[in-house]
């Protein structure tokens, strides 16, 4: 008996798949978790000279995000290309009185700002920036905590992981 003629099979291309672009979007970042340091900014009355200066020692890079209403830009700090890994404000009067130098802060992500901010208060803290949205970002508050040292707490956009 003669077996009957195979029909051809179509071989698929052997082009690779294009890839998904990448999403860099915030949405896209994984959600810092309750209790982790999430964010560094610098606050600065130079951020020209800061610029400068970490550019030339680390090779960080940035781009200007602008805050409007003719206040110097934000600028997130780059490493490596795209990725952000901390913030530069130009610190200027009244939010910063000439007695308040330049300093780095950091940002603890929060379930809740407002309730951690109650929470620090209760438990020997002081607000030093009461809780305040900031768009597209989250909420923040600033605290003293019982040695005085001071932190940001954060709750962003998305919330925690």
């Amino acid at each position: 008996m003669k077996k009957p003629a195979k029909k051809p099979v179509k071989r698929a291309s052997k082009k690779p798949a294009k890839k998904a672009a990448k999403k860099t979007t915030p949405e896209a970042m994984p959600k810092p978790r309750h209790g982790e340091f999430m964010w560094n900014e610098l606050m600065t009355r130079d951020d020209d000279r800061a610029l400068d200066f970490f550019g030339k020692v680390l090779g960080w890079t940035h781009s200007d995000w602008p805050m409007g209403d003719g206040k110097a830009p934000y600028r997130l700090l780059k490493c490596g290309g795209d990725k952000s890994v901390a913030g530069m404000m130009k610190m200027t009067e009244p939010e910063f009185p000439p007695q308040v130098p330049p300093h780095w802060m950091s940002y603890i992500a929060v379930d809740n700002v407002d309730k951690r901010a109650e929470l620090a208060k209760q438990h020997g803290g002081q607000i030093v920036h009461g809780p305040m949205d900031i768009p597209q970002v989250g909420r923040f508050c600033i605290v003293c905590d019982p040695t005085g040292a001071m932190v940001a707490f954060m709750t962003p956009q998305g919330g925690t992981a």
